[in-house]
């Protein structure tokens, strides 16, 4: 199967699809004392916010980070960090004419000739 997690020294373990109930990870090997927070990834979170051109979606997408270890007031503690993004506008149920058909410049069918898996959401 495919990797989700990538780096050495430096790692991160990814978790959930673009239509599951979330999407989070967990970023290991980060030194203790740097500084933070769930305001500051939420800046860098707004700036891929959909719908800034004409050809994003229309979707509105909140995107709130959340975090749930490896962080204590402001700065990392050297554990783990945990976070998590809530899908709380997904509708997987859009998605099923899609069976049928192969999307151009989506990884599907790629995906499905290496694993034998078939995730059209």
């Amino acid at each position: 199967m495919s990797g989700n997690t990538f780096g050495r020294l430096f790692r991160l373990t990814t978790y959930g699809e673009s239509h599951g109930p979330a999407l989070g990870g967990v970023v290991d090997g980060c030194p203790a004392g740097i500084a933070l927070s769930e305001e500051l990834l939420q800046k860098e979170l707004d700036r891929r916010r959909p719908g800034g051109g004409t050809a994003g979606t229309t979707r509105k997408e909140p995107d709130a980070v959340r975090l749930l270890s490896g962080v204590f007031e402001g700065a990392t503690t050297g554990t783990p960090i945990g976070f998590q993004i809530e899908n709380t506008n997904q509708r997987s149920g859009d998605y099923g004419p899609l069976a049928a058909v192969w999307r151009p410049g989506h990884a599907d069918m790629t995906y499905d000739a290496k694993y034998g898996v078939r995730d059209f959401r």
